[in-house]
């Protein structure tokens, strides 16, 4: 079991140290697990932090991982906030300055707004809001090229009154698809749909899964997005049983951001 997707209280949102997101890790059976922490520079509204310590950091992770050596892989990570202009720059170089084995890139920002705390979908209906989240994030990806695996496709499902029908947005989800197999990237299952009550709204959705899978993508990761410890490797037996009906035979681990496929 692999979780690829986890938080320590290095992130603002996070709740325990490192070691104690790993321990319990372990008393799951993981196998692997990426600390990614959040990096959200030029974040949309105050009180986020956009900096991190990235020394204290690198640090933490480095020590974590031989703690824990022969008996958890520690895989050192980063999640990237990306948004246009000069903040794709600033991801480009701080994915750039340190040995990082795994990085997702990830939006929680879109078209100038924050997506979580309201206001994204003020003045605009939920269809034109999606849809321009769709294409906010397809044009980003065009010009960036850093990282290992797409954060929570569809993660502005979360936050509109309702979620509006596939050809609002599929044809430009399939162009998003399309180019992160052309550019060797992946996508991630994230298992954090079930905490948040969204029902059969998985993350990606199952049509979304199916639709990489026949456009031949093949990197995929599960992550649990957890920030408690209680929530680590959190509904990894439902993804990779949802992988393997939909015919995917491998997961994807990395290594200095390079893919590795274990089979389901």
């Amino acid at each position: 079991m692999y979780d690829y997707h986890v938080h320590s209280s290095v992130s603002a949102d996070g709740t325990k140290p490192m070691a104690v997101m790993v321990q319990a890790g372990i008393q799951a059976g993981l196998s692997e697990i990426a600390i990614t922490d959040h990096f959200d520079p030029d974040y949309c509204i105050g009180g986020w932090p956009t900096t991190l310590d990235f020394d204290a950091y690198h640090r933490e992770q480095e020590e974590t991982e031989k703690r824990f050596r022969g008996t958890i892989q520690v895989i050192r990570g980063l999640e990237i906030g990306l948004q246009h202009g000069k903040t794709l720059e600033t991801c480009r170089q701080t994915a750039r300055a340190y040995d990082y084995d795994f990085l997702i890139g990830s939006f929680h920002c879109a078209c100038g707004k924050e997506l979580s705390c309201g206001g994204y979908f003020d003045e605009i209906t939920v269809e034109e809001g999606v849809r321009n989240f769709y294409e906010y994030v397809y044009s980003c990806l065009k010009e960036y090229d850093d990282f290992s695996v797409l954060g929570h496709l569809n993660v502005i499902d979360r936050y509109g009154e309702y979620v509006p029908k596939d050809e609002v947005y599929m044809d430009i989800v399939e162009e998003i698809l399309r180019l992160l197999i052309e550019k060797g990237k992946g996508i991630e299952i994230n298992t954090s749909s079930f905490r948040y009550g969204m029902g059969d709204r998985t993350t990606p959705t199952i049509d979304m899964l199916r639709l990489y899978r026949q456009l031949g993508g093949e990197i995929i990761t599960i992550g649990s997005d957890a920030h408690y410890p209680e929530h680590v490797a959190y509904g990894w037996e439902w993804a990779s049983e949802a992988l393997k009906n939909l015919g995917y035979r491998y997961i994807t681990t990395f290594r200095h951001l390079e893919p590795s496929f274990q089979k389901l």
